[in-house]
């Protein structure tokens, strides 16, 4: 018997591509990885792909070549679309750790030589120049709450309080302000997010659809060669936004968060799906034998299940055999860490200046209200002016203030996930808010399993709501129509 080994085939020593072949000619070749790498060449590599991937479609063997892409000055707008694809690895530059500069925004190619684009200029100077304004008194504020500790140098005091300050003045930066990504992703999800992009309805996105498949193509020339626009994308996009009514954007301010749909048998069914993993039984029978259980028997099933796991372990697959959809209204800041969550299935709404916006109440206590409200309202009658005209581009000049709708279902197993990550000491208040209140609708209907979520004790969405948020609706003096929340 031959000895077990584990080795890497190094990208410093091989192409991508010439990787994803060695590990598929596997399944046909009694060969070490080694020895079948040792007889390929790029253009073997080449060849062997036009043949069984491009021609007879297995592209299951493009998931072997990796590429690591380094996306610098794209809009946040333009994020979204790029980390839109599910298996695929994102850090993007953050607007809690760090400040925007003046200019330090997307001005979008529909623009150019239109006549609205020096007012849109303005505006994200307006939208900037309040954002810097703000970051002195709130952070004095801060200074007050939070005073340097004794030796603590200023350099380490203003990392310390930095995102405490920052994170209520980031409210004002809109979708157009400029971010840094890095993307790691192998060749057949690059390949199915270059196809995405080139079929947007966004100039920006378009082009970094057509920029990063010519980048992947110095690596991976087979692989992402044909990637080209979805016209399915495109159509199916264009015949809903013409069918598709406007519908209602009030709303009221007790459902932002709706639980609308869920299984009342899930719990039933995560413990059957236990019983059935570690046992011999059919699964008809692992349902008969929870459903029969008396109640203390259930708890302990509960306990045996969920009981053991400390915050860094990941809960057992079968809770996935249950899941949750809800509607949401977040904020568009809270709604850049939301998207991160791809195990999820989500369908958010275009991005709009329609549903009221955020008031941070650090921002009231600094003094600051009148100039962020005044800042939100160009903001807003920038949008409204450019909506008529192109709705996609309008989107650009609305702050992470304002709300935005998505639909989301996700599993119980990414329940956990989501709330106790986004419950840490370290979130930021607004996707704290999110989480409390999801964890709060997952314990009303599931409350078996629900308890084992680790959340901050004494805490709950209503209690962030009222420590850091001064409003989340429509403000009393704005002049066109803001629907309340």
């Amino acid at each position: 018997m031959s000895p077990r080994q584990i080795y890497l085939l190094s990208p410093k020593e091989l192409s991508p591509e010439t990787i994803a072949v060695a590990f598929a000619k596997t399944s046909r070749s009694p060969k070490s990885f080694r020895e079948i790498a040792a007889g390929l060449s790029d253009e073997s590599s080449a060849e062997f792909h036009e043949k069984w991937v491009v021609g007879y479609g297995h592209a299951s063997v493009a998931e072997h070549a990796v590429l690591h892409l380094a996306i610098e000055n794209v809009s946040r707008l333009a994020v979204e679309s790029i980390e839109s694809n599910r298996l695929a690895s994102y850090t993007e530059k953050s607007t809690r750790y760090q400040k925007w500069g003046r200019e330090d925004f997307y001005i979008p190619p529909e623009l150019k030589n239109h006549p609205l684009q020096e007012n849109y200029i303005q505006t994200c100077h307006l939208l900037f120049d309040t954002y810097a304004k703000s970051l002195v008194p709130v952070r004095e504020l801060i200074e007050r709450q939070f005073p340097p500790r004794p030796g603590e140098t200023e350099e380490i005091y203003d990392r310390r309080i930095r995102s405490q300050y920052v994170d209520s003045c980031r409210f004002l930066l809109p979708a157009a302000s400029l971010a840094n990504l890095g993307m790691t992703a192998n060749a057949r999800v690059l390949e199915n997010a270059i196809r995405k992009m080139r079929a947007h309805p966004l100039a920006e996105v378009r082009q970094i659809g057509e920029e990063i498949k010519r980048v992947a193509q110095a690596e991976t020339p087979t692989l992402v060669k044909y990637a080209e626009a979805v016209s399915y994308l495109i159509e199916t996009g264009e015949d809903f936004r013409h069918k598709g009514h406007k519908g209602n954007q009030e709303i009221n301010k007790g459902n932002w968060c709706t639980l609308i749909d869920y299984d009342p048998d899930g719990e039933t069914k995560v413990l059957a799906a236990a019983l059935y993993r570690f046992g011999g039984m059919t699964f008809a029978q692992a349902l008969q034998t929870v459903r029969s259980a008396p109640e203390p028997e259930r708890v302990q099933l509960a306990e045996s299940l969920l009981g053991r796991l400390s915050r860094y372990d990941a809960p057992l697959r079968e809770l996935e055999h249950t899941a949750y959809t809800f509607d949401l209204v977040l904020d568009q800041g809270a709604y850049a860490e939301f998207k991160r969550h791809r195990m999820m299935t989500q369908t958010p709404q275009a991005l709009t200046a329609r549903l009221g916006y955020a008031l941070p109440r650090r921002i009231a206590e600094a003094g600051f209200e009148v100039p962020y409200r005044s800042a939100m309202q160009s903001a807003a009658e920038m949008y409204e002016r450019m909506v008529e005209w192109n709705p996609h581009v309008a989107a650009y000049i609305v702050p992470n203030a304002f709300n935005r709708r998505v639909l989301f279902t996700m599993n119980l197993r990414e329940t956990f996930a989501f709330c106790q990550l986004r419950a840490a000491a370290n979130a930021h208040f607004s996707i704290l808010r999110v989480a409390l209140r999801v964890a709060e609708e997952i314990h009303r209907v599931h409350p078996l399993f629900a308890k084992y979520i680790k959340l901050p004790e004494g805490e709950s969405w209503q209690s962030v709501e009222a420590e850091y948020f001064a409003s989340r609706g429509r403000p009393p003096k704005l002049e066109y129509n803001l629907h309340q929340i």
